[in-house]
């Protein structure tokens, strides 16, 4: 976005792909993550990890389980994984699209599609859309006395929605409300890098593991504006801005067999990350020039705040299932719907060593009308030469995601 005066020029969008360099942009600033695991093996179980992650993966669920390996297990590597997801449930990147076109037609004298733009714009009041991408890279170093994993980590996630108006009066009133509305977006890059130290033992016969990572990160925030018929997420890095902070995360890990029950707690210390000020802006439909609207002055705060998981499962040598579940619900950008409280679901079965099959479900408690997400998987591991897992989500059409790792063990 480019503010001149009291004129704000914006820029358009064509499709649903063109959010993803508010993303890309996020990811080229930074390079490692927040609270998301983006790992193939536990995406394709839904996201569970606080009790069925291993040694290489628990830096990223639990760091207790960073010290839970078979005794062959000497070193291994994550090298790298990446994942991608986009969540586009309700359309709106598809509604924005059929609006935008409408609006133009109306600006230029075509009033015929009034009724069709008013309903476009109720439906993309209460719709979102989030685009999340990252990577990870993991060094993993098992044994008896402290159990160490190197980690980095690279996480952007990017929300829109519409900033509705609704005050205009007249014959074309539904067309200059749309003209006066707006779209805002909001990202978050996180870049962090740690090391997980986990110790395992026996206390009154109970068998137990638990671990710290100190972490170091850097958040990025950025924000942008525009109108509906008007804009493009390509320039959203113009207005960004970015602090660094230490930061650690904590788990425990009891069990007895294959059952297990385990409880991690994801960034420990609090921040309050403040965006860069959106400027005010005045706004003047073109289709009725007596109808303006005025955009105050905004800062979006991301609140990064400690979250506390518990997971409970079976987990063997061939077989696994488990659970895991949000004690609170994560805020992050104020003013935006993008609240998180998951509930996860996933299993996996091995098969010889080679193979492994891996299902999943999970679902954001935040919002009831959230739809389910299913996922799945799947583990090679040719002649145990090396692994690559693969991984897909699905909540509907219009929102899935891909993941993939690439993991040695030695």
């Amino acid at each position: 976005m480019e503010v001149h005066g009291n004129k704000i020029v914006l820029y358009r969008m064509e499709h649903k792909w063109k959010l993803l360099p508010l993303s890309f942009s996020l990811l080229s600033a930074c390079a490692i993550a927040d609270n998301y695991a983006i790992e193939a093996r536990g995406d394709g179980m839904g996201g569970v990890g606080v009790v069925a992650g291993n040694f290489l993966t628990g830096s990223f669920y639990n760091p207790a389980i960073t010290a839970i390996y078979r005794r062959n297990d000497d070193l291994g590597m994550i090298t790298p994984s990446f994942g991608v997801q986009y969540r586009n449930e309700d359309d709106l990147v598809g509604d924005l699209k059929d609006i935008s076109s409408l609006l133009d037609k109306a600006i230029a004298g075509d009033l015929s599609k009034a009724t069709e733009i008013e309903s476009k714009l109720k439906s993309l009041k209460n719709s979102t859309a989030n685009l999340e991408l990252g990577g990870v890279v993991s060094f993993a170093i098992p044994n008896q006395f402290v159990a160490a994993n190197l980690f980095g980590k690279a996480y952007a996630e990017s929300f829109a929605q519409i900033d509705s108006y609704d005050a205009a009066t007249g014959p074309v009133s539904s067309v200059v409300n749309a003209e006066l509305s707006g779209v805002d977006a909001v990202g978050i890059g996180v870049t962090e890098v740690g090391l997980s130290l986990a110790k395992y033992q026996t206390f009154l016969g109970q068998h137990i593991s638990f671990g710290i990572t100190p972490k170091l990160q850097r958040l990025y925030t950025y924000v942008y504006r525009a109108n509906l018929n008007n804009y493009e997420l390509k320039d959203v890095r113009d207005n960004g801005t970015g602090e660094t902070m230490f930061n650690f995360d904590a788990g425990f890990l009891w069990f007895y067999g294959p059952v297990r029950v385990g409880f991690s707690a994801i960034n420990l210390v609090s921040r309050d990350v403040k965006s860069q000020t959106l400027e005010g802006t005045t706004v003047v439909s073109k289709v009725d020039p007596n109808q303006s609207r005025v955009f105050q002055p905004v800062v979006f705060d991301y609140q990064m705040r400690p979250q506390y998981t518990v997971g409970v499962g079976l987990v063997g040598d061939y077989a696994s299932i488990s659970v895991d579940y949000d004690l609170r619900e994560e805020e992050k950008f104020t003013s935006f719907k993008d609240n998180s409280r998951m509930l996860r679901v996933g299993g996996e079965i091995d098969i010889m060593r080679q193979l492994k099959l891996r299902a999943g479900w999970n679902k954001n408690l935040a919002y009831d009308n959230r739809e389910d997400t299913v996922t799945a998987g799947i583990g090679l591991s040719p002649l145990n030469l090396f692994q690559l897992d693969l991984a897909a989500s699905y909540t509907n059409k219009n929102a899935m995601g891909a993941y993939i790792n690439f993991v040695s063990h030695y």
